[in-house]
């Protein structure tokens, strides 16, 4: 009987704490935008030499390779390069 009480009761403390809505985050806003203190990078390729997909400016995934800056869509992609640049730098 006690063990029923005591589970309803830490039951409906969980359900309550869970019920009760998160507090919000409020964060700095700079004056400028958050795109543009990201740093744009030129590519020495157009696309993904792993995948084929087209590079972006603002990618994340890059690497240097005889004072290039390579871009990658993911970070598998930028692993599989760095095992054999050459191999990838000459597409």
């Amino acid at each position: 009987m006690k063990s029923k009480i005591i589970l309803t009761a830490l039951l409906s403390v969980s359900l309550t704490a869970c019920a009760q809505e998160t507090p919000k985050v409020k964060h700095k806003q700079s004056n400028t935008s958050a795109k543009s203190n990201t740093k744009r990078v030129k590519f020495a390729n157009a696309v993904d030499p792993i995948c084929n997909m087209p590079t972006e400016a603002d990618m994340k995934d890059t690497a240097v390779y005889k004072n290039k800056t390579y871009g990658f869509c993911s970070t598998y992609c930028k692993d599989e390069f760095k095992k054999n640049p050459e191999k990838y730098a000459q597409k």
